[in-house]
Formats: structure tokens, C-alpha cells, sequence
């Protein structure tokens, strides 16, 4: 009698995904997004067919649970016949490692797969079968391995795809092994984006599915609380957040466009009016991005010279962004920023200007914050600030001043939160109500305005027009690899983007806690 007929229950545990992720695993059951993908790759394993595969779930929502137990029932099935499964990450520690982990949790979990578990070193072992996890970072050494069963590249946005053309697809070369990609989809460029364009090809040729997309909105209809918690994210950085599109609504980014869009620029753009001096109970911010100085004191330009010579390498400025910090706008009780005034200085020493950003500060603006740009020469000027501003004086509180120093790191996450105060109207602009006839906040560069409207724009602020001028010619690019920096800048032959980093270190301004600072003494 087969095992069928004698173990009807057991035999439709090991055979069938969702009999073995819901008895074995009650409390981590897989849910029907995830079992379709898994059960078509199952599949494609035991029939040796070779196939390739990808899998894209909205963050959070399983897709590592799935690989976790998808592996599980497969090292459970081949158990007495052997076999490989070869699992890639972007780096060992911790995302292989993790993956790792889960995997053996869910064996040790299982009341048939128990007793047949043993870990070394980066692999899971299930009798005579095994599932190794490795690093498919630039160097790391993975050559040599053999996937026979199935081969996993997770995360596979942030794999360089020649170390995997060059040392990971040959694993599955000589076994026709199955190949698996997941993670999330970026930029054009990655791994998984290439793949997935050539699997849909394949899809529009034979019809059969291998690309597996799971947004938000799949994962919220059996998971209301999932929902909830995106809705709320959606709502904080706003539907066009780069976040947003790629990890919840599985959208590239193509970088080929500018990081501000027109429907940026229009969501930026307030109805409130600038402003000269601080209004009465209001609070400020100071947004400095520091330029180079000339010790001669510098033959200054004026701003309508920088606007009008956009051909010209001109020196870096520095650019103040003055924003008005209203705590009562919305009923989540986030910030939001209306930028009130800006400015610009070019080949100003920093000693001169030292004095009058004090000024600014303490009796113009009545300032409770300054974001000053610390890197390389703004060093010293943000640290003369911080001890001139820092300490109480008379009546007048210190005002905090948060240094800022710039790398790669710290430009990218400054980036980021600068579209998120953006995209859910957080971060609002002046308006120019002098412009008649073209749009109120100097929509195009100068020189591009037309004649019907020159009488116009030449009323607009010079400043202003330069700032919506470096905002269009601002781009940007996802690096692939972990951590999905967003390199963004005005490149150096059509100008600079010292008033756009400077409006941008709003970002920064809103990781700090807005509360009054109440001074506490004692009492003679």
C-alpha cells in the first residue's frame, strides 16, 4: 500500500506547500500571495525544468518568510536524495546570516524536520540535503559551489550583476538548476530589473508566469492592520516619495529625470508671503549651506550677474534659507516649514559674514534654530556660530545651532527626508506676488522667459529665480548595493546647488525635537 493510502495527512503535508506551512507552522502560515510564486517555483524544482523566477513583495510583507518556508518543505523533500540549494545576499553579515537563521528556526519549529537539523558554519543541513547561504559581495569568495536544486539571488537589487553573471549563474549551469530572484525593484540598472525584463519576454512568448509582483494593496487586503501602517506612511512622505514607489507600489525609478520635477516644484510652492523680519510669536529656523571666501574680502557679484551668466563657472556661495516652523498645522503634529526669506553671499570672508549672520539670527529672525553646513571650510564658521549664538544672553535663550557635515551617507538620508517633507506638503515656499502674467514663483530660468513676460520677470527676485533654476537642473541617481544612496547635485558644467542644499537641510531641521527649551534655575 503506498504512503498515500496509509499516511494520507502526512502525504499532503510534504506534497503540498500550504498543508505544510498552515499545520506544521499555524502561527507563520503562508497566505495565498505568497504560496502562488513558491508553489510555481516548487514546482520548476522537482520537474528539473530550469526555469527562472522573480519575486517582488512590498516591504514587509513576507517575501523572506516565503523563501524561508518554501526552502523548508523542499531540503524536507529531498532530504533522503540530497541535493544543494545555494542562497546569495548582498553581504554575509547580517543579511545572509539572517536568512540563514530563519530557515533553521523554521525547521527546529517543525515537528518533522526537528530532529534531522544541523547548522555549520553558513549552512543548513536536513539529512542528506542542504541550503548554504553566501555573500555575493565584490571579493567575497563563492566561487566553487554548486546549486543542483535551486539557486537564490535575495535582495538582488543590491547584487553587482557581473559578480553574479561572473561567479553565481555558473553555479546553476551545469545542473539546469531552478533560479530565483527577489527584492525590490529601484533603478533600471540593478540586477533584478535586468532579469525581470527578460523573464516578462519570455512571459509574452509561452504565457507562463515567472514574474511575481505583490504591492501594498494585494498584502492589505488580507492584512488590514499591513493597510493601515502604509496608508499612514503614504501620508507622512507622500505618494510620489522615491520610498514609496519603489517599496510599496513596485515602481523603477528611471533617474533620468530631474529629482524635481514639475509636479514637485508645484506641490513646494505656498500661498504665504515673504517675509523681511521675524512676526511676533512665530519661530524660525536659519539654513546655511557655507561657500569658499576670498581673504581679499572678494569682488562680489550680485545675484542678477549669477542669474544672467549661467555659463560661468562661478565660485560656490553661501545660501541662507530662512523657514517659519508652525507646530499647529496639522492634526498629526508634524512640522511644517514655510520658507520665508533667502539669501546668498559669494566670495564673502567668513569673518565679515560671521557678524551679520549673528544679526540675522539674534535680532532679525529671533532665530530658535541654525542648520549650518560644517563640512570642510564651514568648519570654522559653524563652530564660531555655535559659540556666539550658543550661549544665553540677557533675556534672549541660546539658540541651538546642529553643525551638519556632509558625506555620501549623509547627503543621501538628507535627500530622502527632503522628498518626504516635499511630497506630503510639509515644506512650502514663498509666493511672488508681484508677478503678473507668469507663474507667481519663477517657473523658468530667466533667459527662457519671453518677451510678453521680461516686464514681469525682471520684478521677481533674482534669488528666486535662482533657486527654481538650480531645483530643474538638480539630477539624481539610486546607487545599487545596500543602502540605496541617492547621489543628487547640480552637475558642475550648468552651475551650482548651494541654495537648493540649503533649503534642503530642512531635513535636518525636522529630526530635532521642536519643543521650547524651558530654562530651569534656582531661586536666591
Amino acid at each position: 500500500m503506498s504512503t498515500k493510502a496509509l499516511y494520507p495527512t502526512l502525504y499532503r503535508v510534504v506534497t503540498d506547500l500550504g498543508s505544510f506551512s498552515s499545520m506544521l507552522l499555524p502561527d507563520r502560515a503562508l497566505r495565498a500571495y505568497q504560496l502562488a510564486p513558491a508553489e510555481a517555483i516548487l514546482e520548476s524544482v522537482e520537474r528539473q525544468r530550469s526555469d527562472q523566477f522573480a519575486t517582488v513583495f512590498s516591504r514587509q510583507a513576507g517575501k523572506d518568510e516565503m523563501l524561508a518556508q518554501m526552502l523548508s518543505i523542499l531540503l524536507l523533500r529531498r532530504s533522503h536524495l540530497g541535493g544543494t540549494v545555494i542562497v546569495a545576499a548582498p553581504t554575509l553579515q547580517p543579511q545572509a546570516t539572517i536568512s540563514r537563521d530563519r530557515l533553521r528556526d523554521r525547521l527546529l519549529a517543525n515537528p518533522l524536520t526537528k530532529p534531522m537539523v544541523r547548522t555549520v558554519h553558513n549552512t543548513v543541513r536536513l539529512g542528506q540535503a542542504r541550503a548554504t547561504f553566501v555573500s555575493a559581495a565584490p571579493g567575497s569568495h563563492a566561487r566553487g559551489q554548486t546549486a543542483d536544486l535551486l539557486l537564490v539571488a535575495n535582495e538582488a537589487q543590491d547584487i553587482d550583476p557581473a559578480v553574479w553573471d561572473a561567479v553565481f549563474d555558473p553555479m546553476a549551469a551545469s545542473t539546469n538548476a531552478t533560479t530565483l530572484f527577489m527584492g525590490t525593484v529601484w533603478s533600471q540598472t540593478t540586477l533584478l530589473a535586468r532579469q525581470m525584463r527578460h523573464l516578462r519576454e519570455l512571459e509574452a512568448l509561452d504565457r507562463r508566469q515567472r514574474v511575481w509582483l505583490v504591492p501594498w494593496t494585494v498584502v492589505a487586503r488580507d492584512i488590514p492592520a499591513y493597510g493601515e501602517r502604509v496608508r499612514a506612511r503614504i501620508a507622512q512622505l507622500g505618494e510620489g516619495h522615491p520610498f514609496i514607489r519603489t517599496e510599496y507600489e513596485l515602481e523603477e525609478l528611471d533617474g533620468d529625470g530631474g529629482l524635481f520635477p514639475a509636479h514637485r516644484i508645484a506641490q513646494m510652492r505656498g500661498d504665504h508671503a515673504r517675509l523681511d523680519r521675524a512676526r511676533p510669536g512665530a519661530r524660525y529656523a536659519l539654513l546655511l549651506d557655507v561657500g569658499g571666501e576670498e581673504e581679499s574680502g572678494g569682488d562680489q557679484r550680485t545675484v542678477a550677474d549669477l542669474v544672467s551668466a549661467r555659463s560661468d563657472s562661478r565660485r560656490d556661495s553661501t545660501a541662507l534659507t530662512v523657514v517659519e516652523v508652525d507646530l499647529d498645522a496639522r492634526a498629526d503634529g508634524q512640522a511644517v516649514y514655510r520658507v520665508v526669506d533667502r539669501r546668498i553671499w559669494t566670495g564673502v570672508r567668513h569673518t565679515a559674514l560671521h557678524d551679520q549672520l549673528v544679526d540675522l539670527a539674534r535680532n532679525v529672525w529671533k532665530a530658535s534654530w541654525v542648520i549650518v553646513d560644517a563640512t570642510g571650510v564651514g568648519a570654522g564658521l559653524s563652530s564660531f556660530l555655535k559659540a556666539n549664538l550658543g550661549a544665553r544672553r540677557g533675556s534672549q535663550p541660546g539658540i541651538q545651532v546642529v553643525p551638519f557635515v556632509f558625506t555620501a551617507a549623509s547627503k543621501s538620508r538628507l535627500g530622502w527626508d527632503f522628498l518626504g517633507l516635499i511630497d506630503s506638503g510639509r515644506f512650502k515656499e514663498y509666493a511672488d506676488h508681484r508677478l503678473v502674467g507668469v507663474d507667481r514663483a519663477c517657473p523658468e530660468p530667466v533667459e527662457r522667459v519671453s518677451t510678453r513676460d521680461s516686464e514681469s520677470i525682471r520684478d521677481c527676485d533674482p534669488i528666486t529665480a535662482e533657486y527654481y533654476t538650480q531645483l530643474r537642473a538638480t539630477t539624481y541617481e539610486v546607487l545599487n548595493g545596500p543602502g540605496n544612496l541617492l547621489r543628487w547635485s547640480v552637475p558642475a558644467r550648468v552651475g551650482h546647488d548651494d541654495l537648493v542644499i540649503s533649503a534642503a537641510l530642512c531635513a535636518e531641521l525636522d529630526c530635532l525635537d521642536h519643543r521650547p527649551r524651558i530654562a530651569v534655575g534656582s531661586f536666591g
